[in-house]
């Protein structure tokens, strides 16, 4: 499971690098599609490799991981604000929905309803 979760960080890390650089656009219309693009890799690589639907524990053991590591570099992206000037309340919660597309999405799409159409 960690394979997976340390390849969805490094793909979220170079799509929003690559997306947010060529098509200059941000917000939560990039955000978004980076997290269903990288949520929907990690799920259909699972299901070659795997042959199978995730159980509970490994989903869970999945997004726990996919999300804890989001969340180091959410939180070091926080401190980086912080030390350039105090974020208010509206752009703590803009970082926070940015953060929660990602484990959403991936909680979304390896959910045994994305699996049955593959098995």
């Amino acid at each position: 499971m960690h394979r997976y979760a340390i390849g969805g960080v490094l793909a979220v890390i170079l799509l929003n690098l690559l997306l947010r650089s060529l098509t200059r656009l941000g917000g939560p219309l990039i955000t978004l599609l980076v997290a269903v693009i990288v949520a929907a890799a990690m799920a259909l690589c699972f299901a070659w490799h795997a042959r199978r639907a995730p159980s509970r524990s490994e989903r869970r053991r999945l997004v726990g991981l996919y999300g804890g590591m989001l969340g180091l570099l959410y939180l070091g992206l926080l401190a980086l604000m912080e030390l350039k000037d105090a974020p208010g309340t509206m752009g703590l919660l803009i970082l926070a929905l940015h953060y929660l597309c990602y484990p959403l999405c991936a909680q979304l799409l390896f959910s045994e309803r994305f699996f049955k159409r593959f098995y």
